[in-house]
């Protein structure tokens, strides 16, 4: 099969489109021919290798996994023993392993039923990118109607979906991005849009919850556009951040601080559930929800776009197609 595959960390040009043996699915796993495939920050971690800590999961020395892509959409092959949830024609989305390739292997509890209202390049986005949105913003962030949220790097794929959640929970949002996402972050629904390139983030004033996507502002200057009973939800971790931790360092700061503080900060990784799969592809079907697809592009691209995500130029999802 074709799929994308690296030998060693480093920038994009790691990549190479080739032909290698496809995957067979292990108890409790399901083989996906790949339909689409999204991109998310994990995939330029695994890439470079950095931050360096990255690579105790990764493999020290090379990648375990010569085949990156987590989040994908398609139609189940082959299923594993003691798989109950999935059969073969199933049509699923989430994540997997090895998604950037033409068939991919999945955790059965990675995947959710994907409706035929919702096409396949918008369910392979919701697998990473969404469901760690839905999750800080529903569980951490506890976002309600009437409240002001402000979200840093919010023309990417994860802040895209924080923006329009916010929103379709009624909050206020306002969108910190660069200039060339200032309509896509309109679109959204974000009522306001601050140009980092020409203003600070402060000329918002302050807000109920703080959403960090970007990952690469100090958390003394998040804090002072919270208020000083709000919730700032850490995200990112950056994708130009140096040091062993790269930008998790600041979660380690921020979870030795939050208890001695009035406002609230919480670091988080979003794991995708089936269950928010769900919910995420019942926002689709009824219209809550309109993933920022803005991209789709042939998987013999995945080294291009790789290289714009880890410039920082990607507007919100893009989605490879085999």
């Amino acid at each position: 099969m074709r799929a994308i595959v690296q030998d060693r960390y480093g920038t994009a040009e790691v990549l190479r489109l080739d032909e290698v043996d496809p995957p067979e699915p292990g108890p409790g796993e399901v083989r996906v021919r790949v339909r689409a495939a999204a991109l998310d920050a994990g995939v330029w971690y695994l890439t470079t290798g950095r931050p360096p800590v990255a690579q105790l999961a990764f493999g020290l020395r090379r990648p375990k996994n010569r085949v990156a892509g987590q989040e994908l959409a398609g139609t189940v092959d082959a299923v594993g023993a003691g798989v109950r949830r999935f059969a073969v024609g199933d049509e699923v989305f989430g994540t997997g392993r090895g998604a950037f390739a033409e068939v991919a292997v999945a955790r059965e509890n990675r995947l959710a039923h994907r409706p035929p209202q919702v096409a396949p390049e918008v369910a392979a986005a919701l697998g990473v990118s969404g469901t760690t949105a839905l999750q800080a913003v529903r569980d951490i962030g506890e976002v309600g109607a009437g409240q002001r949220v402000l979200v840093t790097g919010a023309g990417g794929g994860v802040g895209t979906f924080v923006v329009a959640l916010s929103v379709a929970r009624g909050a206020r949002v306002t969108a910190v991005a660069g200039p060339d996402k200032a309509d896509l972050v309109a679109r959204l629904g974000a009522e306001r849009h601050v140009d980092y390139t020409r203003e600070p983030i402060t000329a918002a004033g302050t807000h109920d919850v703080v959403v960090d996507v970007a990952g690469n502002r100090p958390l003394r200057e998040l804090r002072r556009v919270l208020d000083p009973r709000g919730t700032l939800v850490l995200l990112g971790a950056g994708v130009t951040t140096s040091g062993f931790l790269g930008g998790a360092e600041r979660q380690v700061r921020a979870a030795l601080w939050s208890p001695f503080l009035r406002q609230r900060m919480r670091g988080f990784i979003g794991i995708a559930q089936a269950d928010d799969l769900a919910t995420l592809a019942g926002m689709c079907v009824d219209g809550r929800l309109t993933p920022a697809v803005e991209a789709v592009r042939p998987l013999a691209e995945a080294p291009d776009a790789v290289r714009e995500l880890g410039a920082g130029h990607a507007r919100g999802k893009t989605v490879l197609v085999p």
